[in-house]
């Protein structure tokens, strides 16, 4: 099917479950921007990624997607989709590789419907690409490469990282920092498992080290964070400058808490790409999983692995019970990280 692309007013956007993965989205919201400055782009996806969505300057809506992840609601994906007949949208793009995803802008009489051919998409996507993963090894370049037509979609696109615009932080939910106090975040928790998780005891020396040069130390995750953060707090000598925040925010507060500090410690978690997009100095410390398949893009985020006979094994809990990936990585190094992360910024200042 051959569109002209200046044809395009209005895209629909069927977007990912994941926060990382609606984070690195942003990189193909912009590309359809840079491409076409005055298209519309709505996002149909999870209500909890609309704080993201909120604080990404391409979207012009958030479309909250009622049936939650992993349920099949044929009817009401039939419902939203004539619902939507009348926003008459040009394309729709479908990131989600599941059949079911594709429904909605089937449904809605969308004339071109793009996306990877995923699970069979035959018939309800009509402008469907199939993935080269040698010569789209990203994901962010696999999403952005579905903003040109199908005749560039081998070859990996440039691409202008994530960029999202945090707003003012909730001074409630921890005191204000004092005249030259830096702050630090930490990221212990990871969705996928605990393979991912950077030891507490390693946090905590962390912590303990930078509480001691009077920096505010702040640790953010999910109420399934809550056992390694409360691991973390049970090592800390000095809890002044303390905030266990662990279940205890809304993902907008957590969002626009990234954007305010000095350096953030992440496991390869969504809190990790968000701080990438808040381009806030970042030390992202990958074990079982690859940061050639979904780095943190951001130029100011470092990245710290080491090599393991056994991985990238991708695995949620480690097969060897050594966990040897994320238990080599020792605290003294993030330490020195940190401080050599925070002189640089010292001196551009100056």
């Amino acid at each position: 099917m051959t569109v002209v692309r200046s044809s395009i007013k209005k895209i629909l956007i069927v977007g990912p479950s994941w926060i990382g993965d609606m984070v690195m989205a942003q990189a193909l919201f912009i590309a359809l921007k840079k491409d076409n400055p005055q298209v519309i782009i709505d996002v149909l996806a999870l209500a909890w990624t609309k704080p993201l969505l909120d604080r990404m300057p391409e979207v012009n809506q958030a479309i909250t997607m009622p049936v939650s992840h992993g349920t099949f609601g044929w009817g009401l994906r039939k419902k939203i989709g004539r619902q939507l007949r009348q926003q008459k949208y040009d394309q729709a793009i479908v990131l989600a590789n599941s059949w079911k995803s594709a429904l909605i802008p089937w449904f809605a009489n969308i004339p071109l419907r793009t996306g990877w051919r995923g699970e069979m998409r035959y018939g309800l996507l009509n402008d469907i690409r199939t993935l080269d993963k040698q010569a789209l090894p990203m994901m962010v370049q696999r999403y952005v490469s579905l903003a040109y037509p199908a005749s560039q979609a081998y070859a990996a696109p440039s691409y202008q990282a994530p960029l999202m615009v945090a707003k003012p932080a909730e001074q409630s939910l921890v005191a204000e920092k004092n005249s030259g106090m830096k702050r630090l975040i930490l990221c212990p928790g990871a969705e996928f498992g605990p393979a991912k998780q950077w030891p507490s005891s390693y946090y905590a020396d962390v912590a303990n080290h930078f509480l001691m040069q009077n920096w505010q130390v702040i640790i953010l995750g999910s109420k399934a964070d809550q056992a390694i953060a409360g691991e973390i707090e049970a090592n800390i000598s000095k809890t002044n400058a303390l905030y266990n925040l662990c279940g205890k925010t809304e993902l907008q507060q957590a969002i626009d808490l990234l954007a305010t500090a000095n350096t953030v410690i992440a496991n390869d978690s969504g809190l990790m790409h968000i701080a990438a997009a808040l381009h806030s100095p970042l030390i992202a410390i990958y074990g079982p999983t690859s940061p050639s398949f979904t780095p943190p893009l951001a130029e100011n985020a470092h990245v710290v692995q080491i090599d393991v006979d056994c991985g990238p094994c991708f695995q949620r809990t480690c097969g060897q019970q050594h966990h040897r990936c994320m238990q080599d990585i020792n605290s003294q190094q993030i330490i020195s990280l940190v401080t050599t992360i925070n002189l640089a910024s010292q001196d551009e200042k100056n």
